[in-house]
């Protein structure tokens, strides 16, 4: 049976749920001690207390749909419909005291996102995605004329990602490069027409979630270069899968810099 979607009631308790952890996170700013997990990436105790946050809260606004989280569990939910959030994308900015990291929560029902919520706490912005009737920042329409109009030559970039500038290093890069650090952001950055491109080495389901649903509500070509999230297997520990991934903001784009993605595999 195929979950409803959410209520407006459910959709405003999002939103004041999303209100909450922000508020928590820009206090917590600038005064942060951080921990290393054994993956070898930072987790503060505002990431911990954000991923409580978010899934007890989601946990009472939708009953009964599971919560896959970063900080928390990370299998695959056998449910139709199911949360999956990253409480503090770009933990390593947090921590550095650089103010640019995001929320990102995305709800899926049958394998794919139908509602996405991605929250810049220190710049006061919040994008929301609803499958089949578009995106908004602020409120505020997207659209993918303003996406176009926008202009930009930048190419986001991961850290992992560097490489491929070594594998084809006798080639110039079509773009000027930026990493944000945030890997929702330098998806979502494409939606916003802030660049033409996005590459993401090794990002997590719940690094891509809600930026998926953006990408595909403001007609944004996406690349699978490995496994293809939309194919998850119930009960499957997510915890070391990555998906990498190109995104572009038109398919001429896509195939312009599909190279440069696809010598990310070369082993």
């Amino acid at each position: 049976m195929t979950s409803s979607p959410l209520t407006p009631h459910q959709l405003l308790a999002v939103h004041q749920l999303l209100d909450r952890v922000a508020d928590r996170q820009r206090q917590d700013f600038g005064h942060i001690v951080s921990d290393v997990k054994a993956d070898g990436t930072l987790i503060t105790a505002c990431d911990r207390w954000s991923d409580a946050a978010m899934v007890e809260g989601l946990a009472e606004i939708a009953p009964g749909e599971f919560t896959l989280s970063e900080e928390g569990e990370k299998c695959c939910p056998s449910s139709s419909a199911f949360w999956v959030v990253d409480p503090l994308d770009g933990t390593t900015n947090f921590a550095a005291g650089i103010p640019y990291w995001a929320i990102s929560v995305a709800r899926f029902v049958d394998g794919r996102p139908t509602e996405a919520f991605l929250e810049v706490p220190s710049l006061r912005q919040r994008i929301v995605a609803i499958r089949g009737r578009g995106a908004w920042r602020n409120g505020k329409p997207l659209s993918v004329e303003t996406r176009q109009l926008a202009g930009s030559a930048c190419v986001s970039l991961c850290s992992r990602a560097i490489r491929v500038l070594q594998r084809r290093h006798e080639e110039p890069f079509p773009g000027k490069i930026r990493l944000l650090g945030v890997a929702s952001l330098n998806l979502v950055s494409v939606a916003m027409g802030q660049t033409v491109a996005a590459l993401e080495a090794t990002p997590k389901i719940w690094d891509l979630a809600a930026a998926w649903l953006v990408l595909q509500e403001l007609d944004c070509p996406v690349l699978w270069l490995g496994e293809d999230p939309a194919e998850l297997t119930p009960q499957r520990d997510l915890a070391e899968v990555s998906f990498p991934v190109l995104a572009a903001s038109s398919e001429a784009e896509l195939e312009r810099l599909k190279p440069w993605g696809e010598s990310l595999l070369i082993r």
